[in-house]
């Protein structure tokens, strides 16, 4: 048993379609989406950093970088489906650790296991890492959302996306980040053209 079965795992990754059994005009795979995860999260930290907190980086780093993989099990599941009960939410939670803990226990190396175990866990926590993880998580949620609604994707579910993932970040206890957020990022997605009134979304989660 080697580190192969892990390596070649990347490729899964690279496959599985993010808001499956939707058009949109552009695709997106779990491997891009935690590269992308991990970007906006370095961002925010260095933000955080600057203003005085105190980074965990190599945490921070396991935690965006690893925070989808258990996907390669059972893919990427529609948020609605996810969040339709706490029960569920908790089931399927159950089911990606335990295959996770399988495909650890089978294909990582014994001298590595312990590591990955903690590397693999469940990242989004009270820590600041963790909740760095939830804000960049649901910010590529709206972007992914934005340009769908920016090229005139009708379909209702990309507007509920945006307003989910928007309405979980103005909630995340991050003052700094989330200052930043409203008063620089948000202003300039307003600025931005789009075929569906994007702007009128905003301003109004923005009052809520």
């Amino acid at each position: 048993m080697g580190i192969h079965k892990f390596f070649m795992s990347m490729n899964d990754l690279e496959r599985i379609i993010r808001c499956p059994g939707r058009f949109k005009f552009e695709e997106h795979n779990v491997a891009a989406h935690s590269w992308k995860v991990s970007q906006y999260a370095m961002f925010f930290a260095t933000l955080e950093e600057n203003n005085g907190a105190t980074i965990n980086w190599k945490s921070l780093y396991e935690k965006t970088i690893n925070h989808d993989f258990a996907e390669i099990f059972i893919g990427d599941i529609k948020t609605p489906v996810k969040h339709a009960s706490p029960e569920l939410k908790q089931m399927l939670s159950h089911v990606e650790e335990k295959m996770m803990e399988k495909f650890i226990m089978d294909e990582i190396p014994k001298e590595f296991q312990p590591i990955f175990f903690d590397r693999m866990k469940e990242g989004k926590d009270e820590t600041i890492e963790g909740r760095l993880l939830e804000l960049a998580d649901k910010l590529d949620q709206v972007y992914e959302a934005f340009a769908e609604l920016q090229r005139g994707n009708t379909d209702i579910e990309f507007v509920n996306m945006y307003e989910t993932a928007l309405r979980k970040i103005l909630h995340i206890p991050l003052e700094t980040s989330i200052s930043y957020f409203k008063e620089v990022i948000m202003q300039d997605i307003m600025k931005e053209k789009s075929v569906i009134d994007v702007k009128s979304i905003t301003v109004q989660l923005l009052v809520e």
